[in-house]
């Protein structure tokens, strides 16, 4: 656990300075190659099964060898070779073992071995290992690795704050040790404790650190740490004069030192300001709110103050030395030396954030420092929004700079990813700062999405930006939910990585306005993916397959006559219409991309987004609203890019949600009865859409009636059943189309029900089903063509005889067909008027308890 903790802090240093990120990066890897070489290489199941079948006498034999090596004064390769065993026995165990005292006490001690191998591998035996009682330490000696151990063995939060006070006494300067090791390895270390149990840490704790953060961050030595020379060949050390930092362009560095300032040689406050920088925000966040700033109330006030300190700086006090923007746009906090130790270290955090912006307009001369610029550039933005949102006075003096820096950089998307975080930036103090965000958001809803869909980086970020503000997003900025063609480019380019996401940014896409086009939207992501992929290809070289001959569907892309069909797909906002006219056309040119690897992966993702969309529109939509979808779930069953298994999928969930929007409003079946009775009456959907259709005719059946919605008519009634007579007529009577199978038993009885409860309700039809159901019996007999299975037949047929049966009794058939809703929902056993419950509580009593 502390170990993975103990390699995010290296991360932050990794994305912060390069030599450091370098040296850190090889380390890493170097531990991974250590510990991880043996177990994971090839056979390392049969490996893992051998250490945990070990046994006691070989495992207590294998201690003993072990103490002899590790008693030698030098450490050879079998030493090395044993620990790794060791450590791949103790983790394959699924407990913690308790090791021998005298392996265990040398183990620790070797902790400080020079050997930098040793240590590592020291380290993770121990993590896997029960602590002695008593067990104890040499601090004067520890580094990360004794630290990572001692974090993950802690066993109370006394003596993580032990630890805590030793780490800190170090800091200060108060630590007894005399060959304590350099405080640089000591903030990673706060850092990890920090991740993990921040608590561990006092007031006090906090004050200090607070304090040493100041120092670190704002009062950096700004002189390299290996000086010049300034003499010719035989100049000596002695006359090698300090060298100032320079900026990443070449010149003289400002007045104090950043992490964007490079040198041959650091000093070690120099080192200590790299690492301060990549832990701030996470020191900010974790303590967030624990002091707030002055109040909104009394801004005028402190603006005031400021200012009539701001001649009267301290000696001691080097912020405000000239030469430097933000020693400028600093001005007003002069004072600061007079503020409490946190609120101090946020107005040297503004400061220090400030001066980042001010050093990343400078032309690095190396192109790897361009990239050190925008990680910085991310860092500096987040830190200043952290810490406007505790001290909002603070945001009239961040803000021009934040808004001098965009302005500079919203022509480059090569910086997307550094706009991000100002765009987060305007959406907390936009409407403080009384500025106008549109331009903001046209850019990221706008040209990220549809310039940069194919950049797995800014995806993440980007949905992760909208996860954490969507409902900020719904509120204050329109332009999101109109966004959603756009937002879909990431899941059809790369659905599998996205999809999470799009579960919990859906709902908040589906308002009244944009529900229609939203479906149809979802339903031709298939064709969007493929789209995307055509555009890339077409901004390429030709492509052409190893035939040589071209993809017709890229042909189609360049064919200016069909160029109005693609272009609505890559949309930019909604409102251009539901979906395109030539549907099929389309489709029959892409035929040949339903094949491709990126396509039938997102064809997979829509069926799973098709449930999350219906239950966020049924909560949203109005009944005129949902008859509409109806209709399109009509119209859109035929209208599918033939991926396979994704129309049988699509028809599945359009079938489940069809029988929901009825259930909970009947009256949709007679407003929609047109399209229904279209849809039920159409022979062909039996053999190309079974599910979708049974569950139609089931509806029909179901909710056509007159206690369902006063609309319904005897004549309405009277059509519905000619239709669906005439398609059971026509299926039990013939063959099946070539190339289609037999329907289905589920089909054939689910159009007998309906005809039949539609005849209980206009007794005039009764006759005519009984001559369908007489016909039925005698017809099958024979082995029919439409059911040859004898099975499903035999089913088929009694379902038959007893609707025949029970339609003899018009009056009980109407009851049990469609009974009313007392019935169908019963509540005897909660109703005290009758005698139901009584006897129920009798026979209840008289039933035998298990």
């Amino acid at each position: 656990m502390c170990s993975v903790c103990h390699g995010t802090v290296e991360s932050h240093v990794i994305s912060l300075r390069t030599p450091l990120g370098r040296a850190l990066f090889t380390f890493r890897h170097r531990i991974d190659g250590l510990i991880s070489r043996q177990m994971y290489s090839v056979g390392s199941e049969r490996l893992i099964q051998q250490a945990r079948e070990i046994q006691e006498s070989e495992l207590q034999r294998f201690y003993s060898r072990l103490v002899k090596q590790l008693q030698a004064k030098e450490l050879g390769h079998e030493a090395v070779d044993s620990l790794q065993r060791l450590h791949l026995i103790l983790s394959a165990c699924k407990d913690s073992r308790m090791l021998p005292s005298d392996l265990q006490k040398r183990l620790l001690s070797l902790l400080s071995s020079p050997s930098e191998q040793i240590q590592v591998l020291t380290s993770a035996v121990l993590r896997e290992t029960l602590p002695l009682s008593g067990q104890e330490v040499n601090y004067s000696s520890m580094n990360s690795h004794s630290a990572a151990m001692l974090l993950s063995q802690a066993a109370s939060g006394a003596e993580l704050s032990s630890l805590c006070s030793h780490l800190l006494s170090r800091l200060d300067g108060r630590s007894p040790d005399s060959q304590a090791p350099t405080v640089t390895h000591t903030l990673p270390i706060l850092n990890v404790l920090l991740t993990h149990s921040p608590e561990s840490l006092s007031e006090d704790h906090v004050t200090l650190l607070c304090k040493k953060l100041v120092d670190w961050l704002r009062y950096a030595s700004i002189t390299q740490g290996g000086g010049a020379s300034t003499g010719g060949f035989f100049t000596g050390s002695r006359s090698r004069q300090p060298v100032p930092t320079a900026e990443l362009d070449g010149s003289v560095s400002g007045d104090f030192f950043t992490v964007l300032c490079v040198g041959q040689g650091f000093t070690e406050d120099q080192w200590m300001n790299v690492y301060s920088f990549s832990m701030l925000r996470h020191w900010l966040l974790t303590f967030h709110g624990a002091a707030s700033g002055p109040m909104a109330a009394d801004l005028a006030s402190w603006l005031q103050l400021s200012l009539s300190l701001s001649h009267s700086c301290a000696p001691d006090d080097r912020s405000e030395v000239d030469g430097s923007l933000v020693s400028m746009v600093s001005a007003t906090s002069s004072s600061s030396r007079l503020l409490p130790p946190k609120e101090r270290l946020r107005e040297k955090t503004l400061q220090y954030c400030l001066r980042l912006i001010e050093q990343s307009d400078r032309k690095a001369q190396k192109r790897i420092d361009v990239e050190l610029q925008k990680v910085c550039l991310v860092e500096a933005v987040c830190i200043l929004d952290g810490v406007c949102e505790e001290d909002p006075s603070l945001v009239y003096r961040a803000f021009p700079c934040i808004k001098a820096l965009f302005s500079r950089l919203n022509t480059d998307l090569s910086f997307a990813r550094v706009l991000l975080p100002i765009a987060q930036f305007y959406l907390h103090h936009g409407e403080m700062a009384a500025v106008e965000c549109e331009s903001v958001w046209k850019l990221v809803f706008g040209r990220f999405p549809a310039e940069l869909f194919n950049d797995p980086f800014l995806a993440h970020e980007l949905l992760r930006f909208l996860r954490v503000n969507v409902k900020s997003l719904e509120l204050r900025v329109p332009l999101y939910t109109r966004s959603f063609p756009n937002l879909l480019k990431f899941l059809a380019w790369d659905s599998a990585a996205v999809v999470e996401d799009f579960v919990d940014l859906l709902p908040s896409l589906v308002t009244p306005g944009t529900a229609v086009e939203l479906l149809h939207t979802l339903l031709d992501l298939p064709c969007l993916s493929a789209t995307l992929i055509l555009q890339l290809r077409s901004a390429s070289l030709a492509i052409s397959e190893q035939g040589g001959r071209t993809f017709r569907s890229l042909d189609a892309f360049r064919n200016p006559t069909l160029r109005g069909l693609f272009l609505f797909l890559l949309r930019g906002e909604s409102g251009s219409g539901d979906t395109i006219d030539r549907l099929s056309s389309l489709h029959s040119l892409l035929s040949e991309a339903a094949e491709w690897p990126r396509v039938l992966q997102c064809s997979q993702v829509v069926p799973p987004l098709l449930h999350i969309y219906f239950d966020a529109v049924v909560a949203v939509a109005d009944e005129r609203l949902l008859a509409h979808l109806l209709q399109v779930q009509l119209e859109r069953s035929s209208l599918l890019l033939n991926v396979p298994k994704y129309i049988q999928q699509v028809h599945r969930v359009f079938s489940c949600h069809l029988l929901r929007l009825c259930k909970l409003h009947p009256s949709l079946v007679v407003d929609q009865s047109h399209e229904l009775l279209e849809f039920g009456g159409t022979s062909a959907n039996v053999y190309k859409k079974e599910e979708l259709y049974t569950h139609v005719v089931w509806v029909l059946g179901e909710y056509l009636s007159a206690s369902c919605d006063s609309r319904c008519s005897v004549s309405l009634i009277t059509a519905c059943f000619e239709a669906l007579e005439a398609v059971l007529f026509e299926i039990t009577s013939s063959s099946p189309p070539p190339g289609s199978d037999c329907p289905a038993p589920r089909v054939i009885t689910t159009l007998m029900s309906a005809l039949a409860k539609l005849a209980s309700r206009s007794h005039d039809l009764i006759p005519r089903v009984s001559l369908f159901l007489s016909k039925l019996r005698s017809g099958s007999r024979a082995s029919p063509v439409w059911c040859p299975d004898e099975e499903d037949l035999d089913a088929i047929v009694t379902l038959g005889e007893e609707l025949w049966s029970l339609l003899k009794s018009p009056g009980v058939a109407q009851s049990v067909l469609t009974p009313p809703p007392q019935l169908s929902t019963p509540q005897w056993h909660r109703d005290i008027n009758v005698a139901t419950p009584l006897q129920l509580r009798a026979l209840t009593g008289l039933t035998p308890s298990p």
